[in-house]
């Protein structure tokens, strides 16, 4: 009688599930015994499967293949695009290359303001002006100063003058711009940049109103041609709506209504002021002749009436700002009604109508004169 041995009766213990034995013990360590028998019985019937299906396997383990169009990587983009790309990187590259140099002029305008402001308090220390910027002569208290201007308005009028000297280079690059016929994204820089020009003047003023605003409304900052057509210290607006109204066609008919419905408006805040302003004059007028104008005054009613007058005379500021905001107001409001490429021409034809009225007065001043 043939008996088998006692270790084939262990392996086939070992080989047999705990679920199918029906053993209470736990299934997790009983996994962790049976799979490295398991793993060795598939290990040990692979030789016996094809070629073909042991490399699927493989493949099946190191994840799904990629296809021929993820190989090949991402597509170039079309030249239209690349073309675009291009300008957009050249336009990004001249704005920087613009702010860096409007940096640089803001700079070097700060340090030859400080050197004037410095030049001339020294001048103001060494007794050279009199009076309202006045320069003692040859005889005391005759006026051979500069302009008979204040030190704040002669440093308004050099500022100015830098001012318009910018303002000219900046119509030359819109002028070049759309001439070019470039796309309106990139036209819409320029515009931009003339309009932020345009906003500096603006507070410029402002800060002269402050100091000498007399100066201002005078308008001896301005050629005698362009104060021919002054109006509170500047243009009319509305009369400049009329001036570009024929060099922006073809309009749309909205944008016709809104261009007059702007006059109008402007017409009227312009009549509201000017009304003000005459107002102001007659009150000036009545305080000053309240008084007895016979020599030597009243000393006691002179001093009062001149307080008055000068409460008054400080309501001239506002006046200016009212109709500074005014002429803001009207240029952006321009700006938004019309197009890129109309607002562009809108600027070009308001720079070219005070660059005439500049060249006039240069040609009134060398005129020839006739010998009385």
């Amino acid at each position: 009688m043939h008996v088998e041995p006692p270790s084939s009766t262990k392996t086939s213990r070992g080989l047999v599930s705990p679920s199918s034995s029906g053993s209470k013990r736990p299934s997790e360590p009983s996994m962790e015994l049976a799979n490295p028998r398991t793993d060795n019985i598939a290990s040990a019937s692979a030789p016996n499967q094809p070629p073909k299906a042991v490399k699927q396997r493989e493949g099946n383990r190191k994840g799904p293949t990629t296809s021929s169009s993820e190989q090949e990587g991402p597509k170039t983009p079309d030249p239209k695009t690349l073309r675009r790309l291009a300008q957009n990187r050249e336009a990004a590259r001249k704005s920087r290359l613009r702010k860096k140099a409007y940096v640089q002029q803001l700079e070097s305008s700060r340090i030859r303001l400080t050197q004037l402001e410095q030049e001339l308090q020294r001048a103001r220390a060494q007794g050279m002006f009199f009076g309202g910027g006045n320069m003692l002569g040859g005889e005391q208290g005759l006026p051979v100063g500069i302009n008979n201007i204040s030190s704040e308005a002669a440093v308004f009028d050099m500022e100015y003058g830098r001012w318009v000297e910018e303002h000219h280079r900046l119509m030359s690059e819109l002028r070049a711009a759309v001439q070019e016929h470039l796309p309106e994204n990139e036209l819409r820089m320029y515009v931009d940049n003339c309009l932020a020009h345009f906003d500096e003047v603006m507070n410029l003023k402002g800060m002269a109103a402050k100091t000498d605003v007399f100066h201002l409304v005078s308008g001896m900052w301005k050629t005698p041609a362009e104060r021919c057509f002054m109006w509170i210290a500047g243009f009319r607006p509305s009369h400049l709506i009329k001036v570009i109204l024929n060099q922006i066609e073809p309009l749309t008919e909205q944008q016709i209504m809104g261009i007059c419905a702007l006059q109008q408006s402007t017409q009227e805040a312009e009549e509201a002021l000017s009304q003000g302003l005459e107002a102001l004059n007659q009150s000036l007028s009545d305080i000053i002749i309240s008084d007895s104008l016979s020599c030597p005054p009243n000393m006691s009613n002179y001093m009062g009436q001149m307080a008055i007058a000068i409460n008054k005379l400080s309501t001239l500021e506002g006046f200016v700002r009212q109709a500074d905001n005014l002429r803001h107001q009207a240029i952006h409001r321009l700006h938004q009604i019309l197009t890129i490429r109309q607002a562009a021409k809108c600027l070009l034809a308001i720079a070219e109508y005070f660059h005439r009225l500049r060249a006039l007065s240069s040609l009134w001043l060398a005129r020839p004169r006739q010998e009385q």
